[in-house]
């Protein structure tokens, strides 16, 4: 033995041992903690997000009725779950409408898509099969099905499997308003546990890191997430006057591409030329105007929603959108936007802010 090495003391020994069986059983009980709770993760977080979201609102309104956080809680909450259940009842009609005028006219030979119009035969040579699909799909669905049976069975399980996330993400979204209730009822406690919490993470700034939370998580909220929900819905009020086919689900694909930051456009301009090629002039020229207005109302929602700060960069919400959807499903669209928006704007700070003592913090970038 190395008698130049000293020989740790018992009283350490049994200290080390009994530090290692505190943080294993530490370990263990939150280990056994998020077990319980994972099923409930997402609408819990998802809670969390529309309850710092609705906050102000919740002040206000709760001062006109004297201070009493249960029945503001209350209204707010129903208010919440009426702009959820409403909307999807008439989205959830339109697509189960479109699905069995689909399935009849695949029953009958018959197809509801009227030819391409003879314009088409000026059009590049690079559009022709699109075309020749088109002139299949309105001569006889079946044959359509038939000759492309292995794209229509793909398209077949992927709109099966988004029906099962939106049912899914649905039943979340409700859950987490319910819960976002109960967080509003007892902000004041656990707005102060959070900042606690970000205090002990972060030293004296976690106050400034749980306000920059805050607001980043509002912003993204407002500036990203309501906007893509109104544009969506603006584009579905001009899909049902005019009476386009399955107007619920092209409004759910509006709201998917204006969140992950594309624009409702990709959905839109082929509505218009669809019409253009089936509707009156009239129907299809009013609604040539309110969809470009729609297609441009972002720039000008975004700037009066915003308020003050900035949002983060659209790639990181685009990101965090469909990586949400891809481990989420439907909800993911929105918590994966918001969090990873939220973890960006975190570690920026983090990152550029300047060792000095008494230095704050930025708002926002």
């Amino acid at each position: 033995m190395d008698q130049g090495q000293p020989t740790p003391s018992p009283q350490l020994t049994k200290r080390i041992v009994e530090i290692v069986i505190q943080i294993s059983a530490l370990v263990l009980i939150f280990g056994w903690c998020f077990l319980i709770l994972s099923p409930f993760i997402t609408p819990i977080m998802l809670g969390m997000i529309i309850a710092v979201t609705v906050h102000p609102l919740f002040l206000r309104l709760s001062a006109s009725l004297r201070n009493r956080k249960i029945v503001t809680s209350a209204l707010i909450t129903a208010a919440l779950l009426s702009l959820i259940i409403v909307p999807s009842i008439f989205l959830t009609d339109s697509l189960i409408d479109g699905l069995r005028s689909l399935s009849s006219a695949i029953e009958n030979e018959t197809s509801p898509i009227p030819p391409p119009p003879e314009s088409t035969a000026s059009w590049p040579s690079i559009t022709k099969p699109i075309v020749d699909i088109w002139q299949l799909a309105s001569d006889n669905l079946r044959a359509l099905a038939v000759n492309y049976k292995d794209q229509v069975t793909a398209a077949g399980k992927f709109i099966l499997s988004l029906v099962a996330s939106i049912s899914l993400g649905f039943l979340e979204s409700i859950l987490a308003v319910i819960i976002a209730g109960i967080f509003l009822v007892y902000a004041d406690e656990g707005g102060g546990l959070l900042k606690k919490v970000f205090i002990k993470l972060s030293g004296p700034r976690g106050a400034k890191l749980a306000e920059l939370s805050e607001l980043t998580i509002r912003n993204v909220v407002k500036g990203v997430l309501g906007v893509a929900v109104l544009q969506a819905m603006m584009a579905g009020v001009g899909f049902f006057v005019a009476g386009v086919p399955a107007a619920g689900l092209w409004t759910f694909f509006c709201l998917i591409f204006a969140i992950i930051q594309v624009g409702v456009g990709p959905v839109v301009v082929p509505v218009i030329v669809y019409l253009f090629a089936t509707a009156d002039a009239v129907t299809a020229t009013v609604f040539l105007i309110w969809g470009i207005i729609v297609m441009i109302s972002d720039n000008i929602l975004k700037p009066l929603l915003l308020g003050r700060g900035a949002p983060v960069p659209m790639f990181v919400v685009f990101l965090g959108a469909i990586g949400g959807f891809i481990a989420r499903g439907f909800v993911g669209l929105f918590l994966g936007a918001v969090v990873l928006s939220l973890g960006y704007e975190l570690f920026y700070t983090w990152a550029t802010e300047k060792d000095h003592e008494g230095e704050t913090l930025p708002e926002s970038k």
